[in-house]
């Protein structure tokens, strides 16, 4: 008991340090508004170098590969040799990567280029989580959400953007996002000068050690694979409706592309409050209640939703987006709670699988679509919340923050 009582008074004495937060989520919506770059382009690229869609898909595949696979193993390095300025490193290779993808003079090239982006994001998530960790004073929750957030709207601007600079215009204005690279690099160089002065705050996290030393290395294995299957269930289900709700509008409903596309802000925008509001709510009342309540709770809705009109359809986006979302944070809070000391490695983890999915989401459920149909499809994922009755096997760590 006397080693746990100076640890937590470390980690509640040290105040949050928003302007730390913020800046860190700036740097996200910039990273997450260059990952989003990639698919934008994807009409320009396939006309100027006559591409399939099999090397479409294969540029696809590379990103998203290059943007999960690394993440947990940077983020096992950086637990044990911390580097502060790995973040400004990452956004350089991203930077690289955009100047390589405004040049590339083939398919190739194309490849290189996308995969030095994916790279980029790959350093840049484990090791930004830690920051916002180590910057929440206690508030864990909460700094995640803040953080998760500027990734979101990052991912929202970004066709928005590339519509209003490249389309049209050519590969060659790709360079213009440059410029947000170079942004992001300085922001993250001076996040990292504080990080090196301030490593001292994520000795908090070894409080926890104490109080989950009743959890077996069993139980935690277990744990882990609820949560893993949990990620699948959310991502899979939000796959669905980022990559092919406007499909399921158009034939369903016969609304015109742009009407599809303001319902899709809807519910891209909906996904952004749920992110902001889970982290808070986990840190006041638990972050297994708001699993529970994020994965299970969203059933209803995504049950009813295949069988409804356009108007409560696009009604019922709004509580799945903002239910579903808050449901991140809290996990990815859970799960470092369930294995102290390593949070770069659990962000990496799940920030990969939560890449990861996506893209196997996306293939798998377009597939499926191809042999059914879109309105197949989504009845056939309105059921995957259900996969949250699982969380009441989980252990209640009943962290809250003071």
């Amino acid at each position: 008991m006397q080693l746990e009582k100076p640890s937590l008074t470390v980690e509640q004495s040290a105040r949050t340090v928003f302007p730390i937060l913020i800046a860190i989520s700036f740097s996200h919506l910039l990273n997450d508004t260059i990952q989003s770059l990639i698919p934008a382009i994807y009409p320009i690229v396939k006309e100027s170098f006559h591409l399939t869609f099999t090397q479409v898909g294969l540029i696809t595949l590379t990103f998203q590969m290059t943007a999960s696979l690394p993440q947990p193993v940077v983020g096992f390095y950086t637990d044990r040799n911390p580097k502060p300025f790995s973040l400004a490193i990452g956004m350089s290779f991203t930077l690289v990567g955009l100047i390589c993808l405004a040049f590339a003079p083939s398919f190739h090239w194309l490849l290189f280029s996308v995969g030095l982006v994916g790279l980029g994001s790959s350093i840049f998530h484990p090791e930004s989580s830690r920051v916002a960790y180590m910057a929440s004073g206690g508030r864990h929750g909460f700094a995640q959400s803040l953080f998760q957030v500027g990734g979101n709207a990052g991912s929202s601007i970004g066709p928005l953007c590339a519509a209003l600079i490249i389309a049209g215009r050519g590969q060659r204005n790709i360079l213009w996002f440059s410029l947000a690279a170079i942004v992001g690099i300085a922001v993250l160089y001076k996040v990292g000068q504080w990080y090196q002065t301030h490593h001292h705050r994520i000795i908090g996290a070894k409080a926890h050690v104490v109080r989950n030393a009743s959890l077996s290395s069993k139980k935690v294995a277990f744990s882990l694979l609820i949560l893993i299957a949990l990620m699948f269930s959310k991502f899979f289900y939000l796959t669905s409706l980022t990559s092919y709700y406007t499909f399921y509008l158009i034939q369903r409903f016969q609304v015109s592309v742009a009407s599809a596309q303001i319902h899709l802000f809807l519910f891209l925008f909906s996904v952004a409050a749920g992110t902001l509001l889970g982290g808070p709510l986990g840190d006041r009342f638990g972050r297994k209640y708001v699993i529970w309540i994020s994965i299970l709770g969203v059933a209803p809705f995504t049950i009813v939703l295949p069988h409804a009109n356009l108007m409560w359809t696009s009604i019922l986006t709004v509580p799945i987006g903002v239910i579903l979302a808050s449901a991140f944070s809290a996990t990815l809070v859970y799960a470092q709670e369930l294995l102290p000391g390593k949070v770069g490695l659990i962000a990496g983890l799940f920030f990969g699988l939560a890449f990861g999915m996506a893209g196997i989401g996306s293939a798998v459920l377009g597939k499926l679509a191809d042999l059914t149909s879109i309105s197949y499809v989504f009845q056939v994922c309105s059921y995957l919340p259900l996969i949250g009755l699982l969380t009441g096997l989980l252990p209640n760590l009943d962290k809250r923050a003071r």
